[in-house]
């Protein structure tokens, strides 16, 4: 069964690079990822945006309670079902020195979500949506002397450049799709938000790895 008259519908979980928010701090790009990926693949798909800035993987934020995202997975698959793939863009905040976590760490906080999309029940009839993870771009190296560089540490850097690997074992093990945005993707003057060129060289790699999904659907 599939909603929107047979459209194939695919939900953008993620964090402010999948809001949007632009690295001057003026507001939100227009061509965010998850609009241009809607242009790519055209209107055979639903592209449903669930970006939301300061969201983790599966953390409690002790000064933003509400940025869980393991927290919010299960109502939002629940509520834009059904869905034909779901994809996971979550990590770059786990990255914050008040979390302490290795890059381990954040691979398997990705990996719980992409077993929560796997594991939900979604009714009769309804599928269950393939999942893309995607590991987000490292953090730009002179993010210590960024306005916002104070929410992460000096090992900061170097951990967001070993997220990819430990994303990539982690969609292996789970038998999921897997993106490195760091070849596409390239944070703007704030050191932790994408550029918008960035945001239109990662929409044509998604689209290109959802039509690789989808094609059998």
């Amino acid at each position: 069964m599939r909603g929107d008259a047979g459209m194939k519908r695919i939900l953008c979980y993620g964090d402010s690079n999948t809001w949007g928010t632009r690295p001057d701090g003026l507001g939100r790009w227009e061509k965010r990822w998850p609009i241009s990926l809607k242009e790519e693949l055209g209107e055979e798909c639903a592209i449903i945006e669930e970006g939301c800035g300061g969201r983790t993987t599966v953390w409690d934020d002790p000064l933003e309670m509400h940025k869980n995202g393991r927290t919010y997975l299960l109502p939002c698959l629940h509520s834009h079902r059904p869905l034909d793939a779901v994809v996971i863009a979550l990590g770059t905040n786990d990255l914050k020195c008040r979390f302490s976590l290795t890059p381990y760490d954040i691979a398997a906080g990705a990996g719980e979500l992409a077993k929560e999309v796997l594991r939900c029940e979604y009714g009769h009839g309804y599928p269950v949506p393939k999942v893309l993870l995607i590991a987000p771009a490292p953090l730009g190296n002179n993010l210590m002397k960024s306005p916002i560089g104070k929410l992460f540490d000096e090992y900061a850097v170097k951990k967001s450049c070993l997220l990819a690997e430990e994303y990539r074992e982690m969609a292996d093990a789970l038998g999921v799709e897997f993106l490195d945005a760091g070849v596409y993707a390239v944070t703007g003057e704030d050191e932790v938000h994408y550029d918008e060129a960035s945001h239109i060289r990662l929409a044509k790699a998604a689209a290109d790895k959802l039509r690789e999904m989808l094609a059998d659907d």
